[in-house]
């Protein structure tokens, strides 16, 4: 850390109106020097450039000696930066500009809300508008739990993440609705270790774990998925556009609904449908079988004046867009349970069942699972086999009386 020094100065350069001057912290790092206000201006006559502290004739403040605690203070927090960058070896790699924005952003951030909030922005700015609502929502949900009180990084302790998981089921909320808040916090705790903001010794969850319950299953049975199918319905009755919507996302990979909201016309070339899933910017290269050309032909002839294929996009914005998939995606799930009624199936209906659906048939027809996980665009097995693990007891039965048939 030779070539990296922090000293307390007085910019003298540029005189504000009051004939003050800016008290500064004048970072130098491999030769090269820049500076951060400190927050306080005074006359030169008023510092002290030996001991580099404010003189008692300084009367800005009711106690100069808190004063220049406070001065020195923000001094070895940022030294202490410094440090915790030596210590990782980023300090030498790091500009002078770097280094600076590094301790700017833990001196603003070593609240937990600030830091997300500035995440949110950036999201935004990249056009994650999906991932920035759930980080927004979870500011919401840590306010109200931590009683409007900021809450700083190194107080996401173990203690603390077990008091909100008590909290959120004292609500009578469901485990796997905490998980899906405490995988957020954990992604922006360790962006903030990455970004020097939280100290990677202080991280909870090498001691919390996040707890799931198994789901119910999601996938249905042959049986159902033929009666969508085999579903004699007119364009005019409720249900036509729901049936569509569910047997195009089967038939394309299980795809979602907000990647189904995207897809453009010119997506299609030679009879094949290319796309970048949104999620994991996975590209597909999918074939149109004859089904699934009746449903996009179907839509491309009604939603013509449009450059995508299903009209649920009514709006220009990635902001509005993403509420108009919101509220279709909303009314959709609604109707599939009138779907599901009209068909005689009792099994939940959702826009995810689709997906798994597609998963399961897949596995019952002996499609590797390798295959299977990147049909699904998944970044691991582990994540297929999630999708696969709550099997009919009929899928079972057959397989046990394979491994028996010799018995």
């Amino acid at each position: 850390m030779s070539n990296t020094n922090i000293v307390v100065s007085l910019d003298t350069r540029r005189a504000k109106k009051d004939g003050t001057y800016p008290l500064i912290l004048r970072v130098g790092h491999n030769a090269r020097t820049t500076s951060m206000p400190v927050g306080i201006s005074l006359l030169e006559k008023d510092w002290d450039a030996e001991s580099r502290t404010v003189k008692k004739s300084y009367n800005g403040t009711l106690s100069i000696t808190r004063l220049n605690n406070l001065i020195q203070k923000k001094k070895a927090e940022a030294m202490d930066m410094i440090l915790k960058l030596e210590e990782n070896d980023k300090l030498q790699t790091l500009s002078v500009k770097s280094v600076r924005d590094k301790i700017e952003k833990q001196s603003t951030s070593g609240s937990f809300y600030e830091f997300t909030q500035s995440q949110v922005a950036e999201l935004k700015k990249a056009n994650r508008i999906g991932t920035a609502r759930s980080y927004h929502g979870l500011i919401s949900v840590l306010k109200t739990f931590h009683k409007g009180k900021d809450l700083l990084f190194r107080e996401v302790n173990y203690n603390f993440l077990t008091k909100l998981e008590t909290y959120h089921r004292g609500n009578g909320n469901q485990l796997n609705g905490l998980a899906v808040y405490m995988r957020t916090i954990r992604a922006i705790y360790n962006k903030a270790i990455k970004d020097g903001v939280a100290d990677k010794k202080l991280y909870p969850f090498d001691d919390y774990k996040i707890k799931t319950i198994p789901t119910q299953k999601r996938a249905l049975d042959w049986e159902f998925l033929k009666r969508i199918i085999d579903l004699k319905i007119e364009p005019h009755e409720p249900y036509f556009k729901v049936r569509n919507y569910f047997l195009a996302s089967y038939m394309m990979y299980g795809m979602n609904f907000k990647d189904m909201a995207y897809l453009e016309k010119k997506d299609i070339v030679n009879g094949r449908i290319s796309y970048r899933r949104d999620k994991t910017s996975k590209l597909y290269d999918i074939k149109i079988t004859d089904n699934l050309k009746t449903i996009l032909d179907y839509y491309i002839t009604q939603n013509a004046d449009s450059k995508y294929i299903f009209p649920i996009l009514k709006r220009d914005t990635l902001i509005l867009q993403d509420k108009d998939i919101i509220g279709a995606r909303k009314r959709y799930n609604q109707k599939l349970k009138g779907l599901a009624e009209k068909c005689g199936i009792e099994t939940n209906l959702t826009s995810y069942v689709s997906r798994h659906s597609f998963a399961t048939q897949a596995m019952w027809n002996e499609i590797p699972i390798n295959a299977i996980s990147t049909m699904l665009g998944h970044s691991s097995l582990k994540t297929t086999e999630t999708y696969l693990k709550a099997l009919p007891s009929n899928v079972l039965d057959s397989y046990n009386s394979r491994i028996l048939k010799n018995v």
